[in-house]
């Protein structure tokens, strides 16, 4: 039984620039995900995965369509709040400590101090990342990096995970340990979660799969993988 509508796309497109020289970086798409819909987005670099996945997290505003999130409300109710995205590349603070990093979201949703480390210090552990909370960004490998924003994206126990290529700078370890604990945090909260890979390894350990390319969601809606 599929759980709630978190995210509406219809007709949704974006082209950047204009005129002779506007990039069409995603052509106009229909996708629907519920609560508890777990979904490998694929296709190659440049293919429009991070484009449509910038639109679902409410990032940018589609050239055309129509994007709605009818569980989680208005656009300007996302973040920090019911949707968490994690980025393909370096997102933390440099002035801040790991730990300080990873509860920066629920101090900003109003949290308590002291319950938003409480909280920051659950998800590190959850990523076996205790041992790295009073260093700062500087001082922490780009994999380790990529795993404290995984933690700091799941603090708040979202409703809609989106992951943008997250194991496509670390190791084979850690992507595995990145994947596991993005499915976990799901699995857990009934959360709904996308995943924009280009790795079938990463792809694999997720039950339904989308195919983009050249800007065009070609999937049927819905369907699972064969």
């Amino acid at each position: 039984m599929s759980g709630p509508l978190l995210v509406r796309c219809r007709g949704v497109g974006r082209t950047y620039g204009e005129g002779p020289t506007a990039t069409v970086a995603l052509q106009p798409a229909d996708c629907d995900l519920e609560a508890g819909a777990w979904i490998a987005l694929v296709g190659p670099s440049g293919s429009g995965k991070s484009t449509l996945l910038h639109l679902m997290a409410g990032l940018d505003e589609p050239t055309t369509g129509l994007v709605e999130w009818p569980a989680l409300g208005d656009r300007r109710d996302l973040r920090p709040g019911p949707v968490a995205v994690i980025f393909q590349g370096p997102s933390l603070l440099p002035p801040l400590t790991v730990e300080e990093n990873v509860a920066l979201p629920l101090v900003l949703a109003g949290a308590e101090d002291d319950q938003a480390h409480v909280a920051a210090r659950e998800a590190l552990a959850a990523l076996d990342l205790l041992d790295l909370t009073e260093k700062l960004p500087e001082e922490i490998s780009g994999g380790q990096a990529q795993r404290v924003a995984v933690a700091r994206a799941l603090t708040g126990e979202p409703q809609l995970i989106l992951a943008d290529e997250p194991t496509g700078q670390v190791d084979r370890s850690n992507g595995a340990a990145i994947v596991e604990a993005l499915v976990a945090a799901a699995d857990a909260s009934g959360a709904g979660l996308v995943v924009a890979t280009h790795d079938p390894t990463v792809a694999a350990k997720l039950p339904r799969r989308w195919e983009m390319h050249s800007g065009r969601l070609e999937t049927t809606l819905g369907r699972e993988p064969a």
